[in-house]
């Protein structure tokens, strides 16, 4: 971790780090940035996460502002105007890195003093948090998936129940979901737990075991 306020600043980045990254201090860095000479300090981190090796660029507002996404970049203007004057601030938005990746951030300030009390100037950490968020994509899409296929299955009981095809099968799940006030997949789920606690009469069962160890036609042999 590169210092930028010795044993207390890593100390207190390793902190943040643990809090947002699983203690994973890679995907933390912090930074400062004087008002006296309107000047930016990177840690190693930060400049990675923007594409940088440590030393390779001088961090300036400019080049801040040009790795903003352009769907945040006005927001971070602002903030960055606020920095210039030693205002405090927080955000999380997108940046684009040298090679064209983009990284969602969290960024968390707080001012610098002198002895006397007064700001000199802004120092904080950067957080990529870009994996917990690609995390929570992919779980939400696992759940898509999960909710697409107990919905399936009930479409496909009621289909055969009925003798109907998928879309109107779907209407008939849709309907109860208005009706009831209650989710379509919750639907779906109570009627296969229904389904299952009841079972299918002796007749159905039989039905069913003729059906599938019936021959097939050879074309639909495995």
């Amino acid at each position: 971790m590169s210092e930028l306020n010795g044993e207390t600043a890593d100390s207190e980045s390793w902190d943040v780090a643990a809090v947002f990254s699983g203690g994973d201090t890679q995907h933390v860095g912090s930074f400062q940035f004087d008002l006296a000479d309107q000047r930016w300090v990177w840690s190693d981190e930060v400049a990675r996460m923007h594409g940088y090796r440590l030393g390779e660029v001088e961090p300036t507002t400019e080049l801040l502002l040009s790795h903003k996404h352009p769907d945040d970049r006005a927001k971070v203007a602002e903030i960055l105007r606020r920095v210039q004057t030693g205002g405090l601030f927080s955000s999380r938005h997108r940046i684009i890195d040298a090679a064209g990746k983009v990284h969602w951030v969290v960024v968390v300030s707080d001012q610098m003093t002198d002895d006397a009390g007064e700001v000199t100037g802004t120092q904080g950490y950067y957080i990529d948090v870009t994996a917990g968020i690609q995390s929570d994509v992919t779980v939400a899409m696992a759940s898509v998936v999960e909710s697409r296929a107990v919905i399936d299955q009930a479409k496909g009981i009621l289909m055969t129940a009925y003798g109907i095809d998928a879309d109107r099968a779907f209407e008939i799940l849709k309907w109860r979901s208005q009706a009831t006030q209650v989710k379509l997949r919750t639907v779906a789920t109570r009627l296969l737990d229904a389904m299952i606690r009841e079972g299918l009469t002796t007749e159905t069962v039989t039905t069913i075991d003729r059906l599938l160890l019936a021959d097939q036609p050879a074309d639909d042999k495995a």
